[in-house]
């Protein structure tokens, strides 16, 4: 009987991990809005601040290295320009997330909305944009993994430093 030969991780599979990893978090702060626990919003805070590093994270990679190779390798560049201008406003969601003094009503609106935000965005990625980079030609994802993988690692170091 032939075994299926599974593919070899690439850039696309490094970058999925991170948006189902997101969601996890995003999931556990809405279980959290339905706690009347005192700790709960101590925990949301935490759950957002964690969020929002994984996010910030995860756009500089994408937009240092995995969007221009795509955009050098593709024709139609729509996807990425629709995915920039997401990013953009993700980046002010976050900003808000991360100014807010109080995690109150609107404090947990705003996580709400940046996880559906962030649902729509990796709905396309997955569907439209990671498809059109496996099959562009020149375009070495496996090796990007590996690039993608080691900035993600060098920009948490700093995020976990400056915080410190």
């Amino acid at each position: 009987m032939p075994t299926t030969k599974r593919a070899e991780p690439d850039a696309c599979s490094l970058l999925d991990a991170d948006h189902r990893q997101v969601k996890k978090l995003f999931k556990a702060y809405e279980d959290l809005t339905k706690s009347k626990a005192a700790s709960a919003s101590q925990r949301k805070r935490e759950l957002a601040k964690e969020i929002c590093a994984e996010l910030t994270v995860h756009a500089r990679i994408e937009e240092e290295i995995f969007y221009p190779a795509v955009r050098g390798a593709l024709k139609e560049t729509d996807l990425l320009d629709e995915a920039e201008v997401e990013h953009a406003t993700a980046k002010d969601l976050i900003a808000q997330i991360q100014d807010a003094t109080e995690v109150d009503d609107m404090f947990d609106a705003k996580v709400t909305v940046l996880g559906e935000y962030i649902d729509h965005h990796v709905k396309e990625e997955r569907n439209e944009m990671f498809v059109k980079a496996r099959a562009a030609r020149g375009l070495d994802l496996v090796g990007m993994r590996e690039e993608l993988a080691a900035r993600k690692e060098e920009l948490m170091a700093e995020l976990s430093s400056a915080i410190a």
